[in-house]
C-alpha cells in the first residue's frame, strides 16, 4: 500500500463551490467571508441558508454588528435576498427567528455590477460635459 500525505479529493463532498466572480464584484474581504459560509450551509436544492448574525460571526470570526454590515452590502449588490423569519415559542408566543438568506444567481450580481458602473460612468461623463460648458462659458465672460 502506499502512503499518502494528503487523501484524494472528492470534489462532491466536503467542498462547495464558490464562483469566480465575487472575486471580480468589488467586495469586501468581510462580505466575501460571510457570503462564503452562506455558500457553505445553503441547501443546495432550495437555496437557502437559516443562521443567526451571531452564528455567522463566530463562523468568521466577527461581531454581530459587523456581519449585519457586511449582510446589508450582499443584499446591496444583488448577490443574495433576506427575509424574516417567526417562531412561536411554546407558551404561543410569536417570536422573531433567524433570518432566511436566499442565494441569488451570481449572473444577476454580475449584470447589476456592470449596469451601476455603467451608470457611473454615464454620470462622470456627463460631470466632465457641464465642467467644460462652465469653462467655456467663463472664458466668454472674461473675454468680453
Amino acid at each position: 500500500m502506499k502512503y499518502r500525505k494528503w487523501p484524494e479529493r472528492d470534489p462532491a463532498r466536503n467542498y462547495f463551490p464558490l464562483p469566480n466572480e465575487v472575486f471580480y464584484l468589488g467586495l469586501t474581504c468581510g462580505a466575501i467571508a460571510v457570503y462564503g459560509y452562506l455558500m457553505h450551509i445553503e441547501d443546495r436544492k432550495t437555496f437557502q441558508s437559516y443562521a443567526s448574525y451571531k452564528t455567522i460571526g463566530r463562523a468568521v470570526k466577527m461581531s454581530t454588528n459587523t456581519v449585519r454590515k457586511y449582510v446589508l452590502e450582499l443584499e446591496k449588490r444583488q448577490l443574495i435576498r433576506t427575509e424574516p423569519t417567526t417562531v412561536v415559542t411554546r407558551d404561543g408566543r410569536k417570536r422573531n427567528g433567524t433570518l432566511r438568506y436566499h442565494i441569488r444567481p451570481i449572473q444577476e450580481a454580475v449584470d447589476y455590477y456592470h449596469e451601476q458602473q455603467l451608470r457611473q460612468l454615464e454620470l462622470a461623463t456627463e460631470r466632465q460635459r457641464v465642467a467644460k460648458a462652465l469653462a467655456l462659458r467663463s472664458e466668454r465672460c472674461d473675454s468680453a
